[in-house]
């Protein structure tokens, strides 16, 4: 007797195939936006800080403090609340010493907007030179929520929005770790990274 079709082993053996198959594709997808992500956090966020630590290891004042130094009023040891890409100041002080502006994905903008693919949206997000409670900031303006929490753990080591030296502008920090939100609906958010 002759027989015709698969049997039901070959069968499932295709469907564990496509199965794996679908697996690797869906995990590389979220192994190119991690990379993706790491590739911002280094060449811009974290380079914004390096760059203003630089500047006041060389100088001995403030990134954003006065105008001699960026800003835009007089120094008194605080940044001066404003958005990086309205004065042409910071190149010129960080010229002034031999830096360079961290580098965007936006020409003219003085390095301080980057354009970033988060999982859920796709925002232009800013730089904000700011200060609260004493404490000097670069403030990152419409950051996607996802691409938040990553940056998050890589610079506190774990997720945490209101604790550490990356968190979420007007989170309190308590007992336990503040979590970001969920990604899905609050697509996109104000964070901050301490100086």
């Amino acid at each position: 007797m002759k027989r015709s079709g698969f049997t039901l082993i070959e069968l499932s053996i295709v469907l564990i195939i496509i199965g794996l198959i679908i697996g690797g594709v869906m995990k590389g997808k979220d192994l190119i936006a991690s990379a993706s992500q790491k590739k911002i956090y280094n060449t811009w966020v974290k380079q914004w800080q390096v760059t203003a630590n630089e500047y006041q290891d060389r100088t001995g004042a403030i990134l954003g403090d006065g105008t001699t130094n960026g800003g835009t009023t007089t120094e008194n040891g605080l940044v001066d609340n404003f958005y990086a890409d309205t004065t042409g100041s910071i190149p010129t002080a960080l010229d002034s010493v031999g830096l360079d502006l961290p580098v965007s994905n936006i020409t003219g903008t003085n390095g301080a907007k980057y354009r970033i693919k988060g999982k859920y949206t796709t925002q232009l997000t800013r730089l904000y030179f700011y200060t609260v409670g004493g404490v000097n900031y670069l403030r990152f303006i419409y950051l996607p929520t996802d691409v938040a929490i990553a940056f998050d753990k890589m610079t506190d080591g774990t997720i945490d929005a209101a604790g550490g030296s990356f968190k979420l502008l007007g989170a309190t920090a308590g007992a336990t770790p503040t979590p970001w939100g969920n990604a899905k609906t609050t697509t996109r958010v104000q964070a901050l990274l301490e100086l």
